[in-house]
């Protein structure tokens, strides 16, 4: 219960950065910048990537905090860097966490993936809407 609610929240923290980035690329397409030159169009993917890695460090921060007030660190630190390895499907195991609690590294290296896929579709997603900015323009 208590990893799925953590999920639930790096779901809807993703959610709200997908939507950032949607209206961002709305903004530029209102400012006639999106799809104008290669630079212009580097820096929106760049933004775009931008927002959805904030999103991922508050995500793994998030599960961080969870460990802390389950007692498995005792430290943010300590907590940010397991929780990273486990977000990532680095797992150094270096750090073990108790029997009670462990079941929530698999969980969260699921979750981990599963963010990281929809990032890459954000991304790519802006980077599709670029190219048709830039072959609309082609043919005029």
């Amino acid at each position: 219960m208590v990893g799925a609610c953590a999920v639930l929240c790096t779901i809807f923290i993703h959610a709200l950065a997908a939507g950032a980035t949607v209206t961002f690329v709305r903004y530029e397409k209102q400012l006639g910048r999106e799809g104008a030159n290669s630079w212009i169009d580097i820096a929106i993917v760049a933004l775009a990537m931008l927002i959805v890695l904030v999103a991922h460090l508050i995500e793994i921060a998030l599960w961080a905090v969870l460990l802390i007030l389950c007692r498995e660190f005792p430290d943010f630190r300590t907590a940010y860097y397991h929780s990273a390895g486990n977000y990532t499907t680095l797992v150094s195991g270096d750090l073990i966490m108790t029997p009670s609690w462990k079941l929530l590294g698999p969980l969260e290296a699921a979750n981990g993936m599963l963010m990281f896929g929809v990032s890459t579709a954000i991304i790519f997603a802006v980077i599709q809407r670029l190219i048709q900015a830039r072959f609309v323009d082609l043919r005029r």
